[in-house]
């Protein structure tokens, strides 16, 4: 609990947001008892309300401009050696974000150049221009969740597309070959067992080389937030992990409480020897 408590004091007193505090996630006292925690920039209010999501939606903050060096700040203070830097969507900005992304990983760089650096972003409206510099900025992850399958997409991500999330993807992979691509799922919320199949297909076609998949949990009882239908077995989830190393995926994380930004670094780490054993064989692994 001291180590919890001295985080939020970290936290409160730089003016950060976590999104494990912002979204009620599950594994929020794991991870903080071992130090570990999700950066969210760009403030805490969301300019898009998915129905999945615990993250409040509504005007958004103004930007905070000594927000990439606190963000620094705290991973140093922390003694971070894998950072995950989140945000909420900013499409009130014209590049949606990206250039706060890359302004916060050169502040981390300049003080913890050895720490690795994960991104999961939002979909920044597929704008060129705005993946670019974030692929620029060079993290060894880049992240972004699909969230559901093709059918569900428009119901529960109204303001987002499907096929706008596999461009982005596909974008980076093509962009950044070096840096790592990850997306997430989440099951039980009224997808069939083929969907799934057919949207992690469609993930590995885009490039992505690391895939979480987690049960949904409504996070209130609210109008907005989505019923759960059913909780997968952990038998099926472990069917899900096997289903996606059978197609090619590097690191696949599934399991009841998994999150895209959960014990993040194994996924990282899985990837590297991946690419290493490529390497040594001759075989270039960009996809």
């Amino acid at each position: 609990m001291n180590k919890i408590r001295s985080m939020k004091e970290l936290f409160r007193g730089v003016r950060l947001h976590t999104v494990c505090e912002s979204a009620n996630c599950p594994n929020m006292g794991a991870c903080w008892k071992e130090g570990v925690a999700t950066f969210m920039i760009l403030g805490g209010t969301c300019t898009r309300a998915c129905r999945f999501c615990a993250v409040p939606a509504g005007r958004p903050d103004l930007l905070d401009l000594e927000e990439p060096h606190n963000v620094a700040l705290a991973v140093k203070q922390l003694g971070l050696r894998y950072v995950v830097v989140t945000s909420v969507a900013r499409d009130d900005i014209e590049d949606e974000g990206a250039i706060q992304f890359a302004k916060t990983i050169a502040a981390i760089r300049r003080l913890t150049p050895e720490v690795k650096i994960e991104v999961l972003i939002p979909d920044f409206s597929a704008k060129e221009g705005s993946l670019k510099i974030l692929s620029d900025a060079r993290p060894e992850v880049i992240s972004h969740n699909i969230e559901t399958v093709r059918r569900l997409a428009p119901y529960i991500r109204p303001q987002a597309s499907h096929d706008r999330s596999l461009r982005v993807l596909r974008a980076f992979s093509e962009l950044k070959p070096q840096a790592f691509v990850k997306s997430s799922l989440m099951v039980g919320i009224g997808e069939t067992d083929e969907e799934i199949i057919d949207v992690m297909g469609e993930l590995r076609q885009a490039g992505c080389q690391i895939l979480t998949i987690g049960q949904y949990l409504a996070p209130t009882q609210r109008k907005r937030h989505l019923p759960v239908e059913r909780f997968l077995s952990p038998q099926e989830f472990e069917d899900y992990r096997q289903k996606g190393l059978e197609m090619g995926f590097v690191y696949v994380e599934s399991g009841p409480l998994v999150r895209s930004s959960y014990i993040a670094e194994q996924g990282y780490q899985a990837a590297m020897v991946s690419r290493s054993n490529d390497t040594q064989c001759g075989v270039s692994n960009r996809s």
